[in-house]
């Protein structure tokens, strides 16, 4: 056994380690406090699933409750949540769950996709504990405990089974999958696409398409074929609540824009904006596969920089993500963002935040920008003096940089 792979494994204990304890103190937190509405929310919706099924819930009355607005697989998830209610496992840390596992896998991630780009393995070992350590996903998921973080989760797993395993099969059902908990991440799904055509296999693509149709359309055709008006009112065209305490609209207000157009930036002008972080999504893929993660997390960055809506949880579609693009990067926006979100949860008043909060978020957001606007820099840079999607070698072997195999190209040991 090389010294060098010993210390890939000691990094890698290491990492395990920390996301661990990281993962038991999320869940500890889930189990002594009740968290925000959405938990007595959940619990709701989960009764009425269970009450009628996974896909006539989009056309069922829901008084006292909120727009069901999960997509087709978190259906079933609540229902299975719901049976083991019953059968007497707590609701308040058993919803939280699925969020403080996810961010695990996503810390193990995290590690694995920078220590085949970063110059050192150290930098890769310190950005998955900046992921695992992260507040902004301690609140987030610990405290309040909704499925973006199982969203983020699908979404990196695709990348690293497309660019770094050569699994496009394998990636196409993770990419079903990150649209299937959340929509959030469809930002993330034409450049996963842009990348397996791109790949250099002719069949990288017909197999990532064939994984992703067949989970697709298994979960999302009963829906569509049974309740489609349902689907695409509560779903597809949720634009989040009102609340403008982050962001473009709260900027927006402070500026005194007339609400007309504030509402018109929430409604249809919230698709185009979507539709603009998809294209520069699919720009980075296609300009160089090899660094699919990386656009992962640029778009999801984006997505949050521009979104017309307010939510805390919201919060958690970068956090881990930064860390894939740099370590000053994902650092910077857990101490900043991290500081809002646990001052938030700690008053109980995620939907009420003071001024004092509204003006740090401000500066999360512009810490936000900085980080995305250091994404596209550094994505400029690496394409330059070599042809798009080359790859370097696949794996960390020794403190050189390198990239991952691009499609369809087996990885070295990992």
């Amino acid at each position: 056994m090389s010294s060098l792979s010993w210390d890939v494994r000691k990094a890698r204990i290491v990492v395990t380690v920390v996301a661990a304890i990281a993962f038991v103190s999320k869940m500890a937190l889930a189990a002594n406090t009740r968290g925000p509405a959405d938990v007595r929310f959940f619990w709701g919706f989960a009764r009425a699933i269970a009450r009628t099924d996974p896909i006539r819930i989009y056309a069922e009355p829901l008084p006292w409750l909120p727009v069901y607005n999960h997509p087709p697989l978190a259906s079933w998830m609540l229902l299975g949540m719901e049976w083991l209610a019953q059968q007497g496992v707590p609701w308040r840390p058993l919803i939280r769950f699925p969020a403080c596992l996810a961010d695990f896998v996503t810390v193990l991630l995290v590690f694995a996709l920078v220590r085949r780009r970063a110059a050192r393995l150290r930098t890769a070992m310190l950005c998955a504990v900046g992921a695992a350590l992260c507040p902004v996903l301690v609140a987030t998921s610990g405290y309040h405990g909704n499925t973006d973080s199982v969203a983020v989760m699908f979404a990196f797993a695709a990348a690293y089974l497309l660019v770094d395993r050569g699994r496009p099969l394998a990636a196409g059902l993770a990419a079903a999958l990150c649209v299937s908990v959340k929509l959030i991440p469809v930002v993330a799904v034409p450049l996963l696409f842009a990348a397996a055509w791109r790949s250099g296999n002719r069949t990288a693509l017909l197999r990532f398409t064939a994984g992703f149709s067949a989970l697709f359309l298994t979960v999302w055709g009963p829906v569509v074929a049974t309740v489609p008006g349902g689907l695409k009112a509560n779903v597809l065209e949720y634009a989040g609540g009102n609340f403008s305490f982050w962001g473009i609209v709260r900027f927006a207000r402070w500026a005194g824009v007339p609400e007309p157009y504030v509402q018109l930036l929430r409604g249809d002008g919230h698709f185009l904006i979507v539709a603009a972080i998809m294209a520069v999504g699919v720009w980075l893929a296609w300009r160089r596969p090899a660094d699919t993660p990386q656009a992962v997390a640029t778009v999801l960055a984006l997505l949050l920089l521009l979104s017309t809506a307010s939510g805390v949880q919201y919060l958690a579609w970068p956090a881990a993500g930064l860390f894939v693009i740099g370590l000053w990067q994902g650092t910077a926006y857990a101490v900043v963002v991290g500081s809002v979100a646990t001052s938030v949860y700690s008053g109980q008043r995620p939907v009420h935040w003071t001024d004092t909060e509204m003006a740090f978020g401000a500066l999360g957001w512009a810490v936000l920008a900085l980080c995305v606007a250091s994404a596209l820099r550094a994505a400029l840079a690496r394409g330059r003096g070599r042809a798009p999607g080359a790859a370097l070698p696949p794996a960390r072997r020794a403190p050189v940089p390198a990239t991952a195999p691009v499609a369809g190209t087996p990885a070295a040991d990992d």
